[in-house]
């Protein structure tokens, strides 16, 4: 990694060169980003195995076949992350039309035969071996560059001190068409996910507070519009009444938010022990390894070990934010912002359904949860926040 070559700035931006040996790619990286996100994949892997080894009917017999799966994923996650420091965020910025549209395709595919339906959301497109591909969780990182790309362009040219409304809208626009796509699938969480990036995006960049107020309040209509137009499918409204009423039906709709609290509720400080949980190894929680993961760092883990993967969230989220205020150039300010606005909405969406805080949206808790298409978004994320922070411009 120290040979790659990157970007170097003299003072007025002109310069390109080499980085001498004190200046290499490696003595530039974020360790303590990358050391989080490291550390938070690895407990994930501890986690997903005790979620697992025990359901013969998900692993076929092998109680290491999720724990194999979930490095696997985490390795390819990884060496992705690699192959995006290498290219750079700022070669990425002139691939971005061939991405987004790459990203579309996959999404538009799901509604073809293609698609599979997993947990009630028609967003999967299954591939041979087992294999399945979520594309939402790409397209939430072509959203990220794609309006960067058109709302820093004239800014960072130095025409601009702000995006125009002209741009914005396109922005917008460019945004609005997979977001459709994946709301017809339909996928609300990753809808609402994307809809916070797309207001992350937008702070970020300096756009008029108008464009912010006009979202929030056209989000708020919309979300009437489609309650009372009945475009919601009855598993969703189910959620919904679910977290607005805890004790509606406990052992239908309820269930899984119930036995998600019971399970953290029964940890206590220290928790019961790696794979010694009651609710766990009982197989009392559904889809645990995946969306309800965090319920087996509550139970076994307890309140120390459940604490410890905040705390790693929330170094995540502080080193991205510093990222974002060192960088001079707007299109990393903006990409920066982007991942933030989804990390940290995802993750708080994640842990606050199984607290019971949030309804039940079908998000993975990045890093930690078992997917492959999610492992692999996050550490690509991780990949543009690390060539941010490599390119930023330094002392000639």
């Amino acid at each position: 990694m120290a040979g790659f070559s990157v970007p170097r700035y003299g003072p007025d931006r002109g310069a390109w060169g080499r980085l001498t040996a004190r200046d290499s790619v490696v003595r530039r990286l974020d360790w303590p980003l990358l050391g989080s996100a490291i550390a938070l994949s690895f407990i994930g892997s501890l986690l997903v195995w005790s979620a697992t080894r025990g359901r013969d009917s998900l692993t076929h017999g092998d109680p290491y076949y999720f724990l194999f799966r979930h490095a696997l994923n985490t390795g390819i996650g990884f060496a992705l992350m690699i192959g995006t420091i290498w290219l750079g965020h700022r070669t990425l910025r002139g691939a971005v039309p061939i991405l987004y549209g790459l990203s579309v395709v996959l999404v538009m595919a799901v509604l073809t035969p293609l698609g599979a339906t997993v947990n009630g959301a028609h967003a999967w497109i299954l591939l041979p071996g087992g294999f399945s591909l979520q594309p939402s969780e790409f397209t939430k990182i072509t959203i990220i560059l794609g309006m960067a790309m058109l709302l820093a362009a004239r800014v960072d040219a130095g025409d601009q001190l702000h995006p125009d409304h002209r741009t914005v809208a396109k922005a917008l626009g460019l945004a609005a068409l997979p977001m459709a796509v994946v709301m017809g699938m339909p996928d609300l969480g990753s809808v609402m996910v994307m809809v916070v990036i797309v207001l992350g995006v937008l702070l970020a960049s300096g756009a008029s507070n108008r464009w912010i107020f006009g979202i929030l309040g056209a989000g708020a209509a919309g979300a009437v519009a489609i309650w009372q137009l009945g475009l919601l499918d009855d598993y969703q409204i189910a959620r919904f009444a679910a977290f607005a009423n805890p004790a509606l039906d406990p052992a239908g709709v309820g269930y899984n938010t119930n036995q998600a609290r019971i399970a953290i509720g029964s940890g206590g400080l220290s928790g019961t022990g790696l794979f010694q949980g009651t609710q766990t190894t009982g197989q009392f929680v559904p889809e645990q390894q995946t969306d309800f993961v965090f319920t087996v760092a509550g139970e076994e883990l307890g309140f120390l070990g459940a604490g410890l993967i905040l705390v790693l969230l929330g170094v995540v989220l502080w080193r991205a934010c510093r990222i974002a205020r060192e960088t001079t150039e707007l299109y990393g300010t903006i990409v920066a912002a982007g991942i933030i606005a989804w990390f940290a909405f995802q993750a708080f969406e994640n842990i606050g359904m199984t607290l019971g805080i949030m309804p039940v949206a079908g998000l993975p808790l990045p890093f930690v949860s078992y997917g492959g298409s999610s492992m692999f978004a996050v550490w690509v994320a991780i990949g543009l926040l690390q060539s941010i922070r490599v390119q930023r411009p330094i002392a000639a």
